[in-house]
């Protein structure tokens, strides 16, 4: 692996995307203590080869560190290596206004600045994917960086639980009942929905039945009052106010307008 990098600098049509690659990389660092520094972006380093600590944070906590293992570095943030053996990495900067949303949806993890893979094989892929990417265009490369952001959290222990959520967040229940249904706490489910997404029970049950409501009105002619119950709301008026709220239609609006093909029986 030879030292390489590339950086780049985002015009105003590009930072229009949310996501910007600012500057990607491969090197090598001997053993030793190089100098600590704080970033004015974000960066991930995926560590290839090596073992030994990074310090990270006003406390300087030293977090172990081995191969293959995926560090993220938040702006601001002190940070400093600490090889014991030559590490061989891959790196990205990166900024722009999604990273706010994507901390907060949990994909970007201040808390977690090492991250250790059962498979280190599809983030490493996703990371050179992003390298070979950022050498072709913007647009290019924000996508990548999008897929490895992804696909780095994707083996957060919270998706299970996450994904039992969703399979029965139609069933008209209260959150304790939810959680008795998935076999875990209410603290637990808080924590694991949190985790994972940056959300809450209820927020992830909220979305889950307004998606099962449009597909329901896009692709049937149920009249909007079996849609509601279908989706685990028994007052029709209830619903649909629900639904203009968060869709910003009315559920007999989006049938009309906001779906492609509309209720398959109009065929």
């Amino acid at each position: 692996m030879d030292d390489w990098s590339i950086y780049l600098t985002p015009g105003e049509i590009e930072k229009q995307l949310g996501l910007l690659c600012l500057g990607v990389g491969t090197q090598r660092n001997p053993p030793g203590e190089p100098p600590e520094r704080a970033l004015g972006c974000h960066a991930a380093v995926f560590l290839h080869q090596g073992r030994g600590h990074l310090l990270h944070g006003p406390d300087r906590t030293l977090h172990p560190v081995e191969a293959p293992a995926l560090l993220w570095l938040f702006p601001g943030v002190l940070h400093g290596y600490r090889p014991t053996t030559q590490w061989r990495q891959s790196w990205v900067l990166f900024g722009g206004t999604a990273t706010e949303a994507l901390t907060r949806l949990g994909h970007l993890t201040p808390n977690q600045p090492v991250r250790r893979y059962a498979d280190p094989r599809p983030t490493q892929r996703a990371f050179a994917r992003l390298l070979r990417a950022a050498q072709t265009s913007e647009v290019q490369a924000t996508a990548a960086l999008y897929d490895l952001i992804a696909t780095a959290t994707q083996d957060d222990p919270g998706n299970e639980l996450l994904a039992q959520l969703r399979a029965i967040a139609c069933r008209p229940l209260s959150i304790p009942q939810y959680a008795e249904a998935l076999g875990v706490t209410v603290d637990d489910l808080r924590a694991a929905t949190r985790s994972a997404s940056g959300s809450t029970p209820q927020e992830v049950i909220l979305t889950t039945r307004m998606n099962q409501a449009k597909a329901l009105l896009a692709e049937s002619d149920l009249p909007v009052a079996v849609v509601a119950r279908e989706v685990g709301y028994d007052d029709p008026a209830y619903f649909s106010r629900l639904f203009s709220a968060r869709v910003g239609q009315a559920p007999r609006t989006f049938r009309r307008i906001g779906s492609i093909s509309g209720p398959r029986s109009s065929f």
